[in-house]
C-alpha cells in the first residue's frame, strides 16, 4: 500500500469491545480544489493518526485495516442522491455523503445484523458526540449471551460501542433506533458483524460528524443498485464476523472518564 494519490474511476469501496479504545476530534478538512490529497484521492494516513477530543485521545488506525479502499475518499459520485445528503451501500460497505458537483465523501463501513435490515429512506435528527449505549429489548432477547451484561447500559466515553460520535435514524418523526456511529472494533470496517448498525472508524464518523446538518436525508442502497454502479468486484465485500465478547468488568472499568453521561 502507498500514500501514492490517484484519481479515481467512477467504477473505483459493532462488534462490542472491551478494550477501552481512544477517541478524538477534528473538524472536517477545507476541501483544495490544487490539492489531489483533498480533492480527487485518500485521506493521507496520517489523517488516521493520534488525534486528542478533549479529555480522551484516539490512538492512531493500524496501517493493516487502511488498505484500499479502506480509506476515506472523495469520489466521483456514481448515485442518484442530491447534495448534502448521505447514501449507504451495506453490500460494498460504504457510505457516501453526496457534495453538489458530481463528487462525494466516501466512508468504509462496517454494516451489523441490525444494519442490513435498513431499508429505504430515513433522516437524521439528531446527532451526539461520546453517545452512551444500551442494548434493545429485542438484542437482549435475540442474544443474551452478548448483550445481557450491558443491559443497564454503558455510559457514553471510552468504551462505549457507539465510539465517539452517533447519528440517529428517524422515520416519520420516531426513532428507527437505527445508528451511523463510530467503533472501537476497527478491524471490523469493510466487513458485516452480528451485532450493531452502521460503523465508520471513530476518525470517519468525527469527520463526517461536522459534516452533517440536521435534519439530513439518508438513502439506504438497494442490492441490485449496488451491483449496478460499483460491479461485482466491489459489491459484496467483505465477510461477516463473529460477535466479540467481552467482560461487563472490562467496559465499566473503562469507562471512569465521562461516565457522567447519562446514556441513550
Amino acid at each position: 500500500m502507498t500514500d501514492l494519490i490517484t484519481k479515481p474511476s467512477r467504477r473505483s469501496f459493532l462488534a462490542l469491545t472491551g478494550s477501552a479504545a481512544l477517541a478524538a476530534c477534528a473538524r472536517a478538512p477545507e476541501v483544495d480544489p490544487d490539492d489531489p490529497v483533498t480533492r480527487y484521492g485518500f485521506a493521507p494516513i496520517e489523517g488516521y493518526g493520534p488525534l486528542v477530543d478533549g479529555e480522551y485521545s484516539l490512538p492512531p488506525v493500524p496501517p493493516q485495516y487502511l488498505e484500499w479502499p479502506n480509506r476515506r475518499q472523495l469520489v466521483f459520485y456514481e448515485g442518484e442522491r442530491p447534495a448534502q445528503t448521505i447514501e449507504i451501500d451495506p453490500y460494498a460497505k460504504f457510505l457516501y455523503y453526496v457534495l453538489g458537483d458530481g463528487t462525494a465523501w466516501r466512508y468504509p463501513i462496517a454494516v451489523g445484523r441490525a444494519g442490513l435490515a435498513l431499508r429505504g429512506q430515513t433522516v437524521i435528527r439528531q446527532k451526539k458526540e461520546w453517545p452512551g449505549w444500551q442494548p434493545t429489548a429485542n438484542m437482549l432477547r435475540s442474544q443474551p449471551e452478548v448483550y445481557g451484561p450491558f443491559a443497564r447500559g454503558v455510559p457514553g466515553g471510552l468504551a462505549s460501542p457507539l465510539g465517539a460520535r452517533a447519528l440517529y435514524l428517524y422515520r416519520g418523526g420516531r426513532d428507527s433506533y437505527f445508528r451511523i456511529h463510530g467503533t472501537n472494533d476497527m478491524k471490523s470496517i469493510g466487513n458485516s458483524g452480528s451485532a450493531g448498525c452502521i460503523r465508520l472508524f471513530n476518525h470517519d464518523i468525527i469527520d463526517l460528524y461536522e459534516r452533517v446538518s440536521i435534519p439530513t436525508e439518508v438513502n439506504i442502497r438497494t442490492e441490485a443498485d449496488s451491483l449496478r454502479l460499483l460491479g461485482p468486484t466491489m459489491s459484496p465485500r467483505g465477510v461477516e464476523l463473529p460477535p466479540t465478547i467481552v467482560s461487563p468488568e472490562s467496559i465499566y472499568g473503562a469507562t471512569e472518564v465521562g461516565a457522567e453521561d447519562p446514556g441513550v
